[in-house]
């Protein structure tokens, strides 16, 4: 039977290897995907203790709300990160020292 440990064990897991990637990557692009798996840990957390309050589907609600502003957060991003390479013709975060004009 899988336990809420398990669960809890693998959000850790997406947690690291999304902070890792945030960390490490030099593309902005994969700064969002690390975003994006550290975001999906916190869900798999919800839906883990949500599971284990079925009166209530407290972690349901929550992860739906989550993942709504993870897609819009994205959406965001990804409009932002097409006009600074539109602007400086790179998406390199460390290329990118003003943001002006």
């Amino acid at each position: 039977m899988i336990t809420l440990t398990h669960f809890l064990v693998v959000g850790a897991c997406l947690f690291s290897i999304g902070l890792y990637a945030v960390m490490a990557r030099r593309n902005a692009i994969m700064v969002l995907v690390g975003i994006e798996l550290m975001i999906n840990a916190a869900i798999l957390n919800l839906v883990a203790f949500g599971r284990y309050d079925a009166m209530h589907y407290g972690g349901q609600a929550f992860a739906l709300f989550a993942i709504v502003l993870a897609a819009a957060g994205v959406a965001v991003a990804l409009a932002i990160i097409l006009n600074v390479y539109k602007h400086y013709k790179t998406i390199n975060p460390e290329d990118i020292n003003q943001l002006k004009d």
